[in-house]
């Protein structure tokens, strides 16, 4: 099983989770408490990693899809796993904090609802390095390594979709969202991880254009 990779000096991407439909998660370390974006592929060799890192003090889960193994892990380190309130239902027997809107996070941290590649799609973001958002699956890399809203045979809503990538692109700034780090796709990343210019590269999209976008398959 291949080890997560540091990515920036806080934050460590995990290879691509066959449960999670080739997902990718996340780690992140803060001052206040560890926490993981999504599920990675739950193994011995996952818990060592957060164990060497001073263990998970909370989840983050950013869409339906991402969940996994999460009750494994919220079992092995007592964790909560902070979820969008239309998609806590998915995880009954869990310790849960729901949110409807945004939650607040500690070091600047907070969480947001995305609707559209699911009901209770969401995103992370932190300040550190110039700002880094983790958009699971609501917004991806394209071929060319530019994020973007995908639209798929599952998509919930995607004129809802469209509409949360163009808030985005208000809440933030070139100075404020330097980075994307997505929840899949990375393969067309070439290994990096993460999408800098985040802003001014979605800034270039043709939003309009693309709420007659075709599903993928």
């Amino acid at each position: 099983m291949k080890t997560p990779h540091s990515i920036f000096e806080t934050v460590f991407a995990f290879p691509p989770n066959r449960d999670t439909l080739g997902g990718t998660a996340y780690f992140i370390k803060t001052s206040s408490g560890n926490g993981l974006i999504d599920c990675p592929a739950w193994a011995e060799e996952t818990r060592q990693f957060l164990d060497n890192h001073g263990g998970v003090q909370w989840i983050f889960l950013t869409h339906r899809t991402g969940k996994g193994a999460i009750q494994h892990v919220q079992k092995a380190f007592g964790c909560p796993i902070l979820v969008q309130e239309q998609e806590a239902y998915l995880l009954p027997e869990a310790t849960l904090i729901s949110f409807q809107h945004e939650h607040q996070l500690t070091d600047g941290m907070m969480v947001f609802w995305t609707p559209g590649h699911s009901p209770g799609s969401a995103c992370l973001y932190t300040p550190i390095d110039g700002g880094i958002l983790f958009t699971g699956r609501h917004l991806l890399p394209t071929t060319q390594g530019y994020p973007a809203p995908l639209r798929v045979s599952k998509t919930f809503h995607w004129p809802r979709q469209i509409r949360h990538t163009q808030k985005i692109l208000h809440r933030f700034s070139p100075e404020t969202l330097h980075y994307i780090c997505p929840g899949a796709n990375t393969g067309f990343l070439r290994g990096a991880h993460s999408i800098p210019h985040a802003h001014e590269k979605l800034s270039h999209l043709d939003l309009e254009a693309a709420l007659h976008q075709s599903p993928m398959l």
